[in-house]
């Protein structure tokens, strides 16, 4: 018996704002060129992806803090049309070297300064980017409270949350979480093993997978286990002529939280050749042989 196909679109969480399945992250956007910038963003519709996900902090280090949005802003003046397009989500809380501050004062001004990065005038989905511990979750909800009553935000999300800090922030938020990003991967599947995955489908939290080829090591492993995980996806690839990456996409939207792999390729023909997941149809035994695989010992 196999697995159902995952649908290509879906809801995001409680928001009843439509997303696709897939969504392509701009982690390596900031440094591209204009016209590479667009070539991107052109690939990733020809996929059939209308949910892009970027950060303020994306471009910190060689580039600078919030190139990756500029550059995307730079689109969206460039061809206005691209905006209406997308459901355009975005993070912020990561204050380098501090390093978190989910105070009020810091999210109302990254929100602003996100707004004005990007020229546009809402965000669709804002998250926090990483657990300010240090920030009572209530004082988080009047800030998200306010800039959705502003108008600044459409919905609300998070990213690498604890699931006590989910609970926590969701206790005090008239906002509800729509979203929550954890690493998530064929060889990280801590997030299916430790709840995080049941408590979205609980709380009807879009999972937005980040790295979900583990960092590149599904396409290159380099240990014993790894290259466990990648001979079995590479045998279902194979099966439905496409390849390993489509198949490690696809393995990652088979659990019925539905996940959405977040695709970080910059190059075109792979970022196309994403929507190839569609394609496979897995059976409970052969997706269970790459959890196997990652778990490195049989199943109880």
């Amino acid at each position: 018996m196999t697995l159902p196909t995952p649908s290509r679109t879906r809801k995001l969480g409680k928001s009843g704002i439509e997303i696709s399945s897939l969504a392509w992250g701009m982690w390596r956007f900031a440094g591209l060129e204009l016209s590479a910038a667009r070539a991107a963003i052109d690939a990733a519709f020809e996929a059939g992806i209308t949910l892009f996900d970027t950060a303020d902090i994306y471009g910190f280090g060689e580039q600078g803090f919030g190139k990756a949005e500029e550059l995307l802003g730079q689109v969206f003046a460039d061809a206005p049309a691209y905006r209406d397009r997308m459901v355009l989500a975005t993070k912020g809380g990561i204050t380098p070297p501090t390093p978190y501050d989910s105070s009020a004062e810091y999210l109302t001004k990254a929100i602003d300064d996100s707004l004005t990065r990007l020229r546009t005038d809402r965000i669709d989905l804002w998250q926090i980017h990483r657990p300010d511990v240090l920030t009572h979750p209530q004082e988080i909800a009047r800030t998200i409270e306010d800039a959705h009553k502003a108008d600044k935000i459409r919905a609300f999300g998070v990213s690498n949350f604890t699931q006590a800090q989910i609970t926590a922030l969701a206790q005090f938020s008239a906002v509800p979480i729509v979203s929550t990003q954890p690493e998530l991967s064929p060889l990280r599947i801590d997030t299916i093993e430790n709840g995080e995955l049941d408590q979205a489908i609980a709380m009807d939290l879009a999972v937005m997978a980040w790295s979900p080829l583990g960092g590149g090591r599904i396409g290159a492993p380099s240990n014993a286990r790894e290259q466990s995980v990648a001979a079995a996806l590479s045998g279902v690839a194979a099966a439905h002529s496409v390849s390993r990456t489509a198949a490690a996409y696809s393995w990652i939207m088979a659990h019925p939280a539905r996940p959405i792999p977040i695709v970080g390729s910059q190059n075109p023909a792979r970022i196309i050749e994403a929507a190839d997941a569609f394609k496979i149809q897995w059976t409970r035994a052969d997706w269970y042989s790459v959890l196997v695989a990652a778990r490195g010992v049989p199943l109880p």
